[in-house]
């Protein structure tokens, strides 16, 4: 069994577990006091029976299992005194591989087996991550907490699962399409906050994304209930039920980031395209202000602007370079949280231009954070255009 398939049933097989993308401040890259996983404040269950208590210190040893392959005795504290008010995973021997500048980026899965032991698992791959997180029912934004059940509505309001429940009483299919999806989950953001497109476009869209993955799940979960209430006869009939949950989770996740990026470009009174074919019939996610200005042999290519849209990019960055050579800096929107600097630098040299939410912008490296935009400053960037 691999790493990722281990990762995913320790998930699956215990109540508690946490992922977050591997940043530049766990690895001490970004001048914080202490160098270790940081884990937020609303998940401090992980790591604790009760939380912590301001102005004070409390912490535990425990050990953690590296990898299944080796183990750690490793310190969860929480730093409550003075201006301090964070968790951190501390401790793991000298050696230590996982907190190097070659592995911001990566995602950090931890697994309460027992209140004194955990399993710890690192996975490094684009394509390993994605697979992971669709196994788990989640969004690239919906890193860097705890991990529900994956039929769980507890992160929802009672509203919130009203609004779900209408929705699906309503369909006559089994699935929406993922225009109607991101459309849907819109809609009911804005029925419970009549404020919603006032918001910044880089809170907005994060929300938009949640919203969506928990309606995502609650049509899941009852369009599933009862072939999951009974027992599968064959190993097949398993493998072909879970298959098909897992190919619908992740081929919704790019599209869906699409489809509500689109929606906040509109709503700025943007003009683009999308999905223009390009040299050697490429097509780019975003063209602005279009594609028949990016034919328009007239037409001044510094107005040009290029965004690619990828939920995580840690290797298919290099993707966009070459999908519009009449545009020579790429911008790349991602949900990725965390890229090693060395990773940064060669984006540079190729004059790629990272654009994530603003909220994610503190995980990078912090020489990098001038250089890497908001969602918010690339669309005043189009717009200055």
């Amino acid at each position: 069994m691999s790493i990722l398939e281990k990762a995913i049933q320790a998930c699956l097989a215990n109540p508690l577990a946490f992922c977050k993308f591997i940043s530049s401040n766990d690895a001490g890259a970004t001048g914080a006091h202490q160098f270790g996983f940081y884990i937020p404040l609303d998940s401090w269950e992980i790591l604790f029976d009760s939380p912590g208590v301001r102005g004070e210190m409390k912490d535990k040893f425990v050990t953690i299992k590296w990898q299944d392959d080796f183990e750690t005795d490793t310190r969860f504290i929480y730093y409550g005194q003075k201006t301090r008010n964070e968790y951190r995973i501390t401790r793991f021997g000298r050696g230590f591989p996982y907190l190097r500048d070659t592995h911001v980026g990566d995602l950090f899965v931890l697994v309460q087996i027992s209140s004194e032991y955990y399993h710890g698992y690192v996975i490094d791959t684009d394509e390993d991550i994605e697979f992971f997180l669709s196994s788990l029912g989640l969004s690239a934004s919906q890193t860097n907490r705890i991990i529900k059940g994956a039929n769980s509505l507890q992160a929802t309001s009672i509203r919130l699962e009203q609004l779900f429940n209408e929705f699906i009483v309503s369909l006559q299919i089994e699935f929406p399409d993922t225009v109607q999806m991101s459309a849907k989950a819109r809609e009911i953001y804005q029925r419970i906050n009549v404020k919603a497109n006032r918001e910044h476009p880089d809170s907005l869209l994060l929300k938009w994304l949640d919203i969506e993955y928990s309606l995502f799940k609650a049509i899941e979960s009852n369009r599933y209930k009862e072939r999951l209430s009974a027992p599968f006869l064959t190993v097949d009939e398993l493998v072909d039920c879970a298959n098909t949950l897992l190919n619908r989770r992740k081929s919704r996740a790019g599209k869906s980031l699409e489809h509500h990026l689109k929606e906040v470009f509109t709503i700025n009174m943007l003009e683009f395209g999308t999905q223009v074919i390009t040299e050697g019939n490429k097509k780019p996610d975003f063209i602005f202000p279009g594609g028949a200005q990016y034919h328009d042999t007239l037409f001044p290519k510094d107005k040009l602007v290029f965004l690619g849209a990828k939920t995580t990019c840690k290797d298919r960055w290099r993707q966009i370079i070459n999908e519009a050579d009449n545009i020579r800096v790429k911008h790349l929107f991602t949900l990725q949280q965390g890229i090693s600097e060395n990773q940064l630098i060669e984006m540079e040299q190729h004059q790629v231009v990272l654009v994530v939410p603003k909220q994610y912008i503190g995980s990078f490296p912090k020489s990098f954070h001038d250089k890497i935009m908001t969602l918010e400053g690339f669309i005043s960037m189009v717009k200055n255009r």
